[in-house]
């Protein structure tokens, strides 16, 4: 009797582990830093080779309006989501509580902007991105955030005051500050494409001087191309993309130009601000990733500036966001693209894999290189029609992919050669969104270019 209790208690307690979140549970793949960059220039590979596909949240204030009880709260909750990077402020001019202290009230400067550096508060910051590291997380780091137009959101007034020199020997501060830090990638300007581009340069470096091996991109003005603003720097690493228009369509014109350097898609249009939901959210970041970028930033409004002051009103606190359907959806994708060899895909440019079951071009699709498999997304009720025939012979498995869920269902084609009309099992997914993912693996594998694709 005493062992039947022993085990009816496991069972029990198996039975409860197997009704947890998955969030709650899942252990994700742990990159070995430092990054770099492929021999491909199409994405980012840790210091193993493997490919590491960016998987970020805005959390710009992360170090300049959270304790550090708060700040590990943030990171444990985005690294069980799935989250791999993090786009962050290091100073703050604007939107944070008491900018620029942090919240022990200590402020970065001493002096004049750029100038005195206050060890105690680049320590917490240290300590913020130490604890980033360890959870394994990628920090998009933005020493000094310029600001929308150059204005008072950031530091470019500033910046211009303090002119190279002291920019370029706060670059060596912070480079040998964040030294044994690996997991370091720094983005500068910041909403705004400076006219004094020796400003940022002078950052640039600085950091060199001490890092000559880290990785820097841009944050440009919105639908700016950052590899043409910056055309010709020699540390830029990274080309992104910011818009809040048509992010698969952007992202195409980006990845058909000749690899130089991978493609950020670094921001679209953030949960809750503007009247977007988790379906948009869904839409920027299966276009971006199916449209060919290394990565994709999404984000939430409030949690980018973690309640303290932004652009609108908050509609909760921080910590309730963390729940956001629009995160729980990025688990699902990083489950999804976790399963897949993703780098191996490309865009579906000229239709040749599938077309809508209608007029419909927000549907967007891509095939691995090698033709072992391929994705559709889009908002497509009636389902797609996809050609299986570009596998070539042999059997091709398709599943539907819940995006709100991460269920799958088995998907029946009308034939087993040709063109095929696939349905999702429900006109709605789990959340009552009518957006859904096709799955196809096929049994042999043929080469194909990316110009073909």
């Amino acid at each position: 009797m005493l062992m039947y209790r022993r085990w009816t208690a496991i069972l029990t307690i198996l039975g409860l582990m197997q009704l947890l979140p998955a969030s709650a549970e899942e252990e994700w793949p742990q990159a070995i830093f430092p990054l770099h960059v492929s021999a491909d220039k199409r994405y980012l590979a840790d210091a193993a080779e493997k490919p590491f596909l960016i998987q970020g949240d805005a959390a710009w204030s992360l170090i300049a309006e959270l304790k550090q009880d708060e700040a590990e709260a943030y990171l444990d909750d985005r690294r069980r989501r799935g989250y791999n990077t993090l786009l962050v402020n290091l100073i703050e001019h604007q939107f944070s509580s008491n900018p620029p202290a942090n919240a022990y009230g200590d402020r970065p400067f001493e002096g004049g902007a750029f100038t005195g550096m206050n060890d105690r508060y680049f320590d917490h910051a240290a300590w913020v991105l130490g604890q980033a590291r360890d959870k394994g997380f990628l920090v998009l780091l933005t020493p000094a955030y310029l600001g929308a137009n150059g204005g008072g959101q950031g530091w470019y007034l500033e910046a211009e005051a303090a002119g190279q020199e002291k920019l370029r020997r706060y670059g060596r501060y912070i480079a040998k500050r964040f030294a044994g830090l690996d997991n370091i990638a720094w983005v500068h300007g910041g909403d705004y494409d400076a006219p004094d581009k020796m400003l940022v340069r002078a950052i640039v470096s600085g950091i060199e001087d001490v890092s000559p091996d880290a990785l820097h991109t841009v944050h440009s003005r919105r639908d700016t191309v950052t590899a043409d603003y910056w055309a010709g720097e020699e540390w830029l690493a990274l080309d992104t993309l910011y818009t809040y228009g048509d992010v698969h369509r952007a992202v195409l014109e980006r990845t058909a130009r000749p690899r130089t350097m991978p493609v950020l898609m670094i921001e679209a249009l953030y949960e809750g601000e503007h009247g977007t939901g988790a379906q948009t959210v869904r839409r920027q970041a299966y276009g971006a990733l199916l449209g060919g970028v290394a990565g994709q930033i999404s984000g939430n409004h409030p949690i980018w500036h973690f309640s303290g002051p932004g652009i609108a009103p908050d509609p909760m606190s921080w910590r309730k966001a963390l729940d956001s359907p629009g995160a729980r959806s990025m688990t699902h994708m990083r489950r999804l693209f976790e399963s897949l060899d993703w780098w191996k895909l490309v865009p579906d440019r000229n239709g040749d894999l599938h077309r809508s079951n209608g007029n419909d071009p927000q549907s967007m699709a891509a095939i691995a290189s090698d033709r072992s498999l391929a994705l559709v997304y889009g908002d497509r009720p009636d389902g797609f029609i996809v050609n299986t025939a570009i596998f070539g012979p042999g059997r091709v498995d398709a599943r539907w992919y819940d995006p709100t869920s991460g269920q799958f269902t088995t998907a029946l084609a009308e034939s087993e050669t040709g063109e095929n009309h696939f349905a999702p099992p429900h006109p709605r997914n789990a959340s009552g969104d009518t957006d859904w993912i096709l799955v196809l693996r096929g049994s042999r594998r043929h080469p194909l270019t990316e110009a073909g694709g």
